[in-house]
């Protein structure tokens, strides 16, 4: 097994006991050649530092074979965490040399940032799916020493959860804003193209950059320039505050409430009622913010029109009417309203994204129907298994084993075929971006241990 690629693909495909054992080392070997002795890298080609919301995963999967690693993955993060309870999306390792990955250190400049940690790290966040991640990683591995992990990132939880309640509350509804496209996750879907195109910025700004991503991926996969200059316009804007949130309406470009990371900041605090009863602390308090955020997300983001869930633009005070994946992540709410429930399923069900119990296509991040899916370019159309096993996740949840059932098929077909690649081609499959990806490994034992 190399490269991400399965060895023997065609034992992997023809399924059973066999395939799981394969498909199991193919993810363990994975992991384990991205290790960097207190993290993982999301892969060897492009991602040469330490990602959020990927070690969060990470960290799911390596709890099945090496729970050690686990805790180190995400003690290792949360050692970075800002004085205001923010966890960057990236913290750089310093010896990784300079300029090996764009935006690196330099660009960020966190160090002149009241409240950053002593390492390099970005400014921003991405989604907080960290709490529910230790929380399955001790589930899956109780031991005292999984008590005491608990206990040192409880209080760490909580202050990345008040952040973004907090400060970040900037619409004042109760849920949490993202300042950068990069913090939702999915990077470069169409749910940012309304409210990026009133930033303004030139392609040609990136003359004075060199990008990495496109020396390693196709560039008709990617992000275009002028989608990168105002990425890093937006950054510019931020930095220049010293990534503070005071008085961001006046004088931030991009200001967005995201369904996926709002449901994820639900979620946390149900995970953290549980951790809470593990570490002595009172849970109560956690399950009733996670039943106000439940209510702000369906006050705020919910179109009853569409049945579905869409971004707000904080700067229009309008809903985004692309019709993207993040849409469906409110699932992985387990208190979500049964109207909202029935809705979303519609959705997912729909020809947009072909959610089944036998699934002939993997689930795609945008409506395949829109005029401009793209099954090619990063996050307008192809599949990814971290957002798969979220919705797998939330199908469980609201007791559809036969959707989640189709939908874990689907993932296992898409490694069988392709390997451990960082996203798939939503039609056939095939294996684009990054091999050997981490958190397709991680997720994949995951979705193999629980079936």
């Amino acid at each position: 097994m190399t490269g991400g690629t399965p060895a023997g693909a065609a034992s992997l495909r023809a399924g059973g006991a066999e395939r799981s054992a394969l498909l199991r080392r193919l993810a363990v070997t994975t992991l384990d050649a991205n290790w960097e002795h207190d993290h993982t890298v999301p892969s060897r080609t492009l991602y040469p530092h330490q990602w959020s919301w990927d070690s969060a995963f990470i960290a799911i999967g390596l709890a099945h074979v090496r729970p050690d690693r686990a805790w180190r993955e995400l003690r290792t993060l949360f050692a970075a965490q800002w004085a205001d309870g923010r966890v960057p999306h990236i913290v750089f390792n310093p010896s990784v040399r300079a300029g090996a990955y764009f935006p690196g250190p330099e660009f960020w400049d966190s160090g002149r940032a009241a409240g950053a940690p002593a390492g390099a790290t970005s400014g921003i966040v991405q989604p907080p799916v960290h709490a529910p991640a230790a929380w399955l990683v001790h589930r899956r591995a109780p031991s005292e020493a999984s008590v005491r992990a608990l206990r040192w990132l409880y209080p760490r939880l909580v202050a990345q959860q008040r952040y973004l309640t907090g400060p970040r509350d900037v619409g004042g509804g109760g849920l949490a804003c993202i300042v950068h496209p990069w913090e939702s996750g999915l990077d470069n879907s169409p749910a940012w193209d309304e409210p990026m195109a009133a930033v303004p910025a030139d392609a040609a700004v990136m003359r004075a950059y060199r990008r990495h991503d496109t020396a390693h991926a196709d560039a008709a996969h990617r992000p275009t320039d002028l989608d990168y200059a105002r990425y890093v316009a937006i950054v510019d804007a931020y930095r220049a505050g010293r990534y503070q949130d005071q008085g961001l309406p006046g004088r931030h470009p991009f200001l967005v409430e995201c369904p996926l990371v709002n449901a994820a900041l639900g979620a946390a605090e149900h995970a953290l009622a549980r951790i809470a009863g593990v570490v002595g602390a009172d849970p109560g308090s956690h399950r009733e913010r996670a039943a106000r955020i439940t209510e702000a997300l369906v006050d705020r983001l919910y179109d009853p029109v569409t049945g579905t869930f869409h971004p707000r633009d904080l700067r229009t005070d309008r809903l985004v009417p692309a019709r993207t994946v993040l849409g469906l992540m409110p699932l992985i709410l387990p208190d979500l309203p049964a109207g909202q429930v029935r809705a979303v399923l519609a959705e997912a069900c729909s020809p947009r994204f072909g959610l089944a119990a036998r699934m002939d296509r993997p689930l795609p991040t945008y409506d395949r129907t829109a005029p401009d899916f793209e099954p090619l370019r990063y996050w307008r159309g192809p599949s990814w298994l971290n957002i798969g096993w979220l919705l797998w996740r939330g199908l469980r949840a609201h007791h559809r084993p036969d959707l989640a059932a189709g939908l874990r098929e689907s993932m296992f077909e898409l490694v069988a075929r392709s390997g451990c690649h960082e996203y798939f081609h939503p039609d056939t499959g095939a294996g684009l971006g990054s091999p050997a990806f981490s958190w397709t490994a991680a997720l994949l034992l995951d979705a193999l241990a629980e079936g």
